[in-house]
């Protein structure tokens, strides 16, 4: 505010979407203050939203580098073999900041549609030949990912690359904004989960992506 910068866009988590640990609860917070920041924001032009999303694939919190370097002692350990996480590149990301800058209006948090996987297909298109032995979720872990909770998903509103998850103290007309867009509002029961997820990557489908964002060289 105090530097003239005109939007701010930050980054969350799907960790903060129902947070069962200390760092997801700390994303919600930050979540919750940039959205907040709008209601004081006074006759400045600044605008505060928040873009949400998962593990980068290749990313030191994605599980594609840890299988790769794993499977050269021919095991992969799994923590459960029903995890679903979703899937999501560096350049996907950041498109999905520039959009949010773009056309933000401020308070909203953006979600961007993206496909999920199963670990075991993850496993299965690294290390086919691997042992695979189970070794528990880790504390603070969940077995699925979620973006938008049941909660939030009556607020919602589906864009066709995107959701929105809507201020909850309204500072400009929602339904101008969806029109806007031309967006529609999520169903009663909405939620955004990487186990209820419509679009599923396949084993080849991860493999291309390992060679196109992680590894070029990488072959089975």
């Amino acid at each position: 505010m105090d530097s003239g910068v005109q939007r701010v866009v930050a980054l969350s988590t799907d960790k903060a979407a129902a947070p069962i640990n200390l760092y997801g609860a700390t994303k919600l917070c930050s979540d919750k203050l940039f959205a907040a920041a709008n209601n004081f924001r006074g006759h400045r032009g600044i605008r505060f939203s928040v873009v949400r999303y998962g593990n980068v694939m290749g990313s030191r919190g994605s599980v594609i580098p840890f299988f790769l370097e794993k499977r050269k002692t021919g095991v992969l350990p799994i923590t459960d073999e029903r995890m679903t996480r979703f899937n999501i590149s560096l350049e996907e990301g950041v498109e999905l900041v520039l959009q949010a800058l773009d056309t933000m209006w401020g308070g909203e948090l953006f979600v961007p549609t993206i496909p999920s996987y199963r670990i075991t297909d993850v496993a299965e298109a690294i290390g086919p030949n691997c042992e695979r032995i189970i070794t528990g979720i880790r504390p603070g872990e969940k077995l699925h990912e979620e973006m938008i909770t049941e909660t939030d998903g009556h607020n919602t509103i589906e864009f066709d690359r995107y959701f929105v998850i809507l201020p909850v103290t309204p500072i400009w007309n929602p339904e101008e904004y969806r029109k806007a867009f031309n967006g529609r509002r999520c169903d009663y029961g909405f939620k955004y989960s990487s186990a209820t997820n419509s679009e599923w990557l396949s084993v080849e489908q991860i493999r291309e992506l390992i060679r196109r964002h992680v590894d070029p060289a990488f072959t089975v």
